[in-house]
């Protein structure tokens, strides 16, 4: 596969993506421990004292900035190329984690983080070329096929079980209640997030896709999936670095995206579109 112009830099874009978000997790756990210090209240159950600790701010504004990046990066590039190399911001704050939060990186934890390189490098290497897009209506069409409709009724569901039966219950006490739920709206937001800087792309370029209510609809999916991971994230950041909720957001996206690429002209559905990734301590 030729490496198009736009795919060059979305790919730029997501590396530069998974630095600044890499890092913005250290600081925003440094902060969420600083804000914990001092209010005596964890955000884990339920403080929000890290709001007026500058250095949370600090690592929020930094993530910010890495967002956008991504958000810039999945209007040039496919979706599967730019999900899987945030897989690389596992190994900044991996490493970061381990000199700053002298957290030890262990044998599996390194080798997880050369996983996560060679699975991005497969995924780059076989990314798809991604057919023309001329209208927002025409991921409003893909996105209202039954077989997505079914996907996104199913992580509605279980998103509002781990909400309201198993959170109260067991979210404390168990990672995977929290990462679950950041990891579901995450693959919600994919697409939501692709239609939306597609839409903005388009618009730029003189075909406004701001007149068409879906692009609008997609901005709202997007804010809501933003919030709800940045509530649920906090609670999970400050016991654990965010390896685990990556891990999970990535097959949850993939999973999704295998369906929608394999419909792409150019894609090659026997080159695999998962990367592996194992992280230790925590993203």
């Amino acid at each position: 596969m030729g490496f198009s112009k736009d795919n060059l830099t979305g790919f730029i874009l997501a590396l530069l993506s998974s630095g600044f978000i890499g890092a913005s997790f250290i600081i925003k756990k440094k902060g969420l421990k600083r804000a914990a210090a001092a209010s005596g209240v964890r955000a884990g159950v339920g403080g929000y004292a890290y709001l007026l600790e500058p250095l949370w701010w600090t690592g929020m504004i930094t993530m910010i900035v890495g967002e956008i990046a991504n958000f810039i990066a999945y209007a040039f590039a496919p979706a599967v190329l730019v999900t899987p190399l945030g897989a690389l911001s596992i190994i900044v704050s991996a490493v970061l984690a381990h000199f700053i939060l002298k957290e030890r990186l262990h044998s599996l934890g390194i080798l997880g983080c050369v996983m996560c390189i060679a699975g991005s490098m497969v995924i780059v290497i076989h990314a798809p070329q991604e057919r023309p897009i001329t209208s927002v209506q025409e991921i409003w069409q893909k996105a209202t096929q039954i077989s997505f409709l079914l996907y996104v009724a199913s992580v509605i569901v279980l998103v509002s079980v781990l909400v309201f039966h198993f959170s109260p219950r067991y979210g404390h006490s168990n990672v995977l209640i929290f990462t679950g739920i950041c990891s579901l709206m995450g693959s919600l937001s994919v697409m939501s997030v692709k239609a939306l800087g597609t839409s903005l792309k388009l618009t730029f370029e003189g075909n406004n896709q701001l007149v068409y209510p879906e692009t609008w609809f997609f901005m709202l999916v997007v804010l809501t999936c933003v919030i709800t991971q940045m509530n649920y994230l906090n609670k999970v950041q400050e016991g654990l670095v965010l390896q685990v909720q990556h891990t999970g957001l990535a097959r949850a996206k993939t999973t999704k995206q295998k369906r929608d690429f394999t419909q792409e002209q150019d894609f090659r559905p026997d080159v695999p579109v998962l990367s592996i990734q194992v992280g230790s301590n925590s993203h």
